[in-house]
């Protein structure tokens, strides 16, 4: 089976944990509007490559993977979500410990035999949760957030461990509202293993430039340190 890979990266430190082999899948139906990977959203585009070619390259590099794995990122994973199966059952086989990073936004409630069987093979899933509110995740992401509510909830009930990630935007999600809703619904999950408050940042901006696209978030200031803080202390008083 062949799939439409963006980029790897052989060192990855924020990707799970360890140090990990981590593989950009090409394509994804939302559009973001801090995504700083806007050259990962055109599906159908990159460059073939298949699952053995892939777990050989991590081969070649599996010495470093020190406590790691490997990492499926993107663009969305799921929207290939097959190959990202093929590949994580034959990396289970070589034992090597399995992390899809994703939004969740392909699930539907009722169609899950394709996530079952993904879900067997996957060891973590790292949930990127955009916005808690159904209209302001549509304006975010052009998506409504009914999906990764759901896959949220799925991987709850299966028991999948599940690392939480939530971007913080100034004037978008940096509201105290927002983040009380967040834990609020946080609470109700059992298998949350982690909670990563992301700032907001503009380094993607230079792709946006380079590719000719309009920036929408070029005026919003970058969340500080002392922001990012206050946001995870309002997430984690609402999870208590």
């Amino acid at each position: 089976m062949e799939g439409f890979i963006h980029s790897t990266e052989s060192f990855g430190t924020v990707d799970g944990p360890g140090i990990r082999f981590v593989i950009f899948f090409q394509g994804c139906p939302m559009r973001c509007l801090y995504c700083h990977n806007p050259d990962t959203w055109k599906i159908g585009t990159g460059t073939k490559r298949t699952v053995e070619s892939l777990l050989a390259e991590y081969d070649s590099v599996k010495e470093f993977m020190k406590n790691g794995g490997i990492t499926c990122t993107g663009g969305e994973p799921l929207v290939q979500i097959d190959f990202v199966t093929e590949l994580f059952e034959k990396a289970k086989e070589k034992g090597i410990h399995t992390c899809l990073d994703s939004s969740g936004i392909t699930f539907t409630p009722d169609s899950t035999e394709k996530f079952e069987r993904l879900c067997k093979c996957t060891d973590l899933v790292m949930l990127d949760i955009k916005h808690i509110d159904r209209e302001e995740h549509k304006k975010l992401t052009g998506h409504y957030n009914d999906n990764i509510l759901a896959f949220a909830k799925y991987l709850d009930s299966i028991g999948k461990p599940v690392w939480i990630r939530h971007v913080v935007v100034p004037g978008i999600t940096f509201d105290e509202k927002e983040l009380t809703e967040l834990g609020l619904f946080l609470k109700t999950l059992h298998n949350v293993e982690k909670l990563e408050v992301l700032p907001y940042h503009s380094m993607g901006k230079v792709k946006y430039d380079n590719l000719g696209m309009d920036y929408v978030l070029k005026d919003t200031p970058q969340l500080t340190k002392a922001e990012a803080k206050e946001a995870e202390r309002i997430i984690r008083a609402a999870m208590e």
